[in-house]
């Protein structure tokens, strides 16, 4: 079993830094929701700049977890998808989503009544 003690561990912290810039998230969250295009992806998250999109797009790119392709028409045409490491990321993320979802009631250790 592998353990965030042993050798691995420097992957998985680069793993932890790279999802945990500002945006990603969404940006992959967006992906696994279907945003293809760039306008797409900015439409999914609100508050997010083009440059900043752009920006974190190409480095999902960098990273193997997103495919850029270019296609050739009039006008060119972006498109983003997910790779298959993408994919998985996604995957594991979901119980982590689910935890959070739990969590969100919880302040300061005490739960708060519901509204």
């Amino acid at each position: 079993m592998i353990s965030i003690h042993d050798d691995t561990c420097p992957s998985f912290e680069g793993t932890l830094e790279l999802i945990g810039r500002r945006w990603t998230g969404s940006v992959v969250q967006a992906a696994g929701q279907g945003a293809r295009r760039f306008g797409e992806y900015r439409t999914m998250i609100e508050g997010i700049s083009d440059r900043l999109l752009s920006q974190r797009l190409k480095e999902l790119e960098a990273a193997g977890l997103i495919d850029r392709t270019v296609v050739p028409s009039t006008p060119v045409q972006i498109l983003y998808q997910l790779t298959p490491d993408g994919q998985a990321l996604v995957d594991a993320l979901l119980p982590l989503a689910q935890w959070s979802q739990r969590r969100s009631g919880y302040r300061g250790g005490s739960r708060l009544p519901a509204a």
